[in-house]
C-alpha cells in the first residue's frame, strides 16, 4: 500500500516538475529535482521487491528494508524537492536541507544492504 501511494506521489511530483517548475528553474536546478524523482521511483520499485520477498522469506529484516527505503525517499528525494521548491518560489534559504540529502542516501544504502543480507541468509517459505 505504501509503495502504491509513494508511486502515485512520484508521478504527480514528476509531472509537476516537468510542467510547473520548468519555467521557474535553471536547467541545473531542474536536474536536481529530476534526480529526486528518479531516486524516488527506483526506491518505490525496491519497496515492491521487498514486499514480494517478505511473502517468500517472512523475516522482520525485510520489513526494515522497506522502512529504510521509505525513509530514504522522504529524506533524499524530499530534501531535493524542498530545495528546488524554495528556489523556484523564492522561499527562505534552508541551508540545513543540504545535509539531509546524503542522510537519505545512507538509508537507501542500508536498505539495499539489508535486502542482500536477508536474501543471502534466508530460506524461502514454501
Amino acid at each position: 500500500m505504501v509503495g502504491s501511494i509513494l508511486g502515485a506521489f512520484g508521478v504527480a511530483l514528476g509531472a509537476f516538475g516537468a510542467h510547473a517548475l520548468k519555467q521557474k528553474l535553471a536547467p541545473e536546478d531542474l536536474a536536481v529535482y529530476h534526480t529526486g524523482v528518479q531516486y524516488h521511483f527506483y526506491h518505490v520499485m525496491a519497496i515492491f521487491i521487498a514486499a514480494f520477498l517478505y511473502g517468500k522469506f517472512h523475516r522482520k529484516a525485510i520489513l526494515w528494508t522497506g522502512r529504510f527505503f521509505i525513509t530514504g525517499i522522504v529524506l533524499f528525494s524530499g530534501s531535493l524537492y524542498a530545495m528546488t521548491y524554495l528556489k523556484a518560489f523564492n522561499g527562505p534559504a534552508a541551508p540545513w536541507l543540504g545535509p539531509v540529502t546524503p542522510l537519505g542516501g545512507i538509508f537507501f544504502i542500508a536498505g539495499w544492504l539489508m535486502l542482500g543480507w536477508v536474501v543471502s541468509r534466508g530460506k524461502v517459505q514454501g
